[in-house]
């Protein structure tokens, strides 16, 4: 701990982009994916800092779809969380949701350093208690013990190091451009390695946005997702047959009387739930037919917590498989990459609250709403990040290149709502926004139908 926060110092630390590594990467080892048919696996070596300040290098699995010669060229996915492994899903993305493109393109898909099924940062405690959740709140001893896993290397698995990280696969591929397709926080990757390498991207696909530049240093405290459930649930509530009531002031009221850890808590499950249910209404989705969040939410405000209590049961966060979502990367990428009120992740801990609690001050509290300003200032992203101090991750440039990009988004998407695709839009001069109505998060993933594939696949020429 003492010898990273020694070699900290704010300016520099974000100083130029990364340099190539010495040596020509290169896939060795290539073999059949094990349970990923038509992919061939092999290890890229990397350094572990591109810049050459830390010595050191990291092997990451590569997954290349086995059509070389595929008609339109290389498709780098990018996974999402921070956390999640590529590898993993190759075979559930390239064939089984999408299979024409796979037909066109050639797929690649990569386990992001600090995640995967060799590579994963196991911080054990963090694990436990938040997994996968970006909006569960760890403990600080949570948070210590991490910080002492990955020790001096804190700050060298931000989305600066993993885009170069992509650019030695590029080279490694021998290809001069990609089209690069992210969903979730794979499209902070793939926005952040376009404006970085412009001329080695031909399109490419966003899909549930994560702005790739914050300039306001507020998307950490996720108020936009905050306010964007009033909207979500209103929507669910107003399909047929219609509820009769306002489910946002169910919330809002729900939220006001059950105190400031329930809030973090219930956001967190409306967030999960839209993975089991993107209607936020179906009452069987869940076993026991714990389904229906609105329902809940109503019932708990007349005096009923009983069906909204098994929810906040049944979506506890905590205890995902490490070789499938590593919350120590999560952390480190996620607090590393960001903007906050209090600086950047080099700033000294010891006066981030109070500017913090000065910056949420100023907030109004309708951008909240139907949350309050202790929802933004308890949830796991801001207590993780709070407390974390590594090296930053260089600043992109915010334009985005001059290459054809699609935003996709789902209208029911609360974890990367519609707004901040609109917000990532700006900084494209030649993207377009489509909204699939209906669908929640990470459309080509998890779309129950296929309006939003059907959009990639017009959108990559297929």
């Amino acid at each position: 701990m003492t010898a990273l926060t020694a070699g900290l110092a704010g300016p520099a630390a974000a100083g130029p982009a990364p340099r190539p590594a010495a040596a020509a990467p290169r896939l060795r080892d290539p073999h059949p994916c094990q349970g990923q048919p038509g992919f061939t696996c092999s290890t890229m070596t990397v350094p572990l800092d591109h810049r050459g300040r830390v010595p050191g290098t990291l092997d990451l699995q590569v997954a290349t779809a086995d059509n070389v010669d595929a008609p339109k060229g290389t498709l780098l996915f990018l996974s999402g969380g921070p956390g999640q492994p590529g590898v993993s899903i190759a075979d559930r993305i390239a064939h089984q949701r999408l299979p024409e493109i796979a037909r066109q393109y050639r797929f690649v898909l990569l386990d992001q350093r600090g995640t995967g099924q060799y590579g994963a940062i196991d911080c054990p405690l963090l694990q436990a208690q938040v997994g996968s959740s970006d909006i569960a709140a760890p403990t600080p001893a949570a948070v210590r013990e991490c910080s002492g896993v990955i020790g001096d290397d804190k700050g060298l698995y931000g989305t600066e190091q993993t885009v170069a990280d992509y650019e030695s696969l590029r080279r490694a591929l021998g290809v001069d451009t990609m089209v690069v397709d992210g969903v979730s926080y794979g499209t902070f990757t793939a926005a952040r390695y376009a404006a970085v390498h412009p001329t080695r991207v031909r399109r490419v696909v966003l899909d549930s946005v994560l702005p790739h530049v914050d300039p306001e240093a507020d998307d950490g405290l996720y108020i936009v997702g905050l306010h964007a459930e009033a909207r979500v649930l209103r929507d669910a509530c107003a399909a047929a047959p219609a509820c009769g009531f306002d489910p946002a002031d169910d919330l809002a009221w729900v939220v006001r009387h059950r105190g400031d850890a329930d809030g973090v808590r219930i956001f967190d499950t409306i967030v999960s739930y839209e993975f089991a249910d993107p209607t936020y209404r179906n009452a069987g989705a869940l076993p026991g037919g714990q389904g229906d969040i609105v329902g809940a939410l109503h019932a708990a405000r007349h005096g009923d917590s009983s069906r909204l209590d098994a929810l906040l049961a049944f979506f506890k966060p905590g205890g995902d498989e490490l070789a499938g979502y590593s919350s120590g990367l999560h952390i480190d990428a996620f607090c590393s990459d960001s903007v906050w009120p209090w600086g950047r992740s080099d700033t000294p801990t010891a006066g981030r609250q109070a500017r913090l609690d000065r910056a949420l001050r100023r907030i109004p509290p309708e951008r909240f709403w139907p949350y309050t300003r202790a929802t933004a200032a308890g949830s796991g992203f801001t207590q993780e990040c709070l407390r974390w101090r590594s090296r930053p991750s260089a600043e992109p440039p915010a334009r985005l290149p001059d290459v054809p990009v699609l935003l996709l988004t789902g209208d029911h998407d609360l974890s990367t709502p519609t707004e901040w695709a609109y917000e990532e839009a700006r900084h494209a001069p030649d993207g377009k926004v489509v909204v699939v109505k209906g669908a929640s998060h990470s459309i080509q993933n998890r779309e129950l139908g296929h309006a939003g594939r059907d959009a990639v696949a017009a959108f990559l020429g297929v």
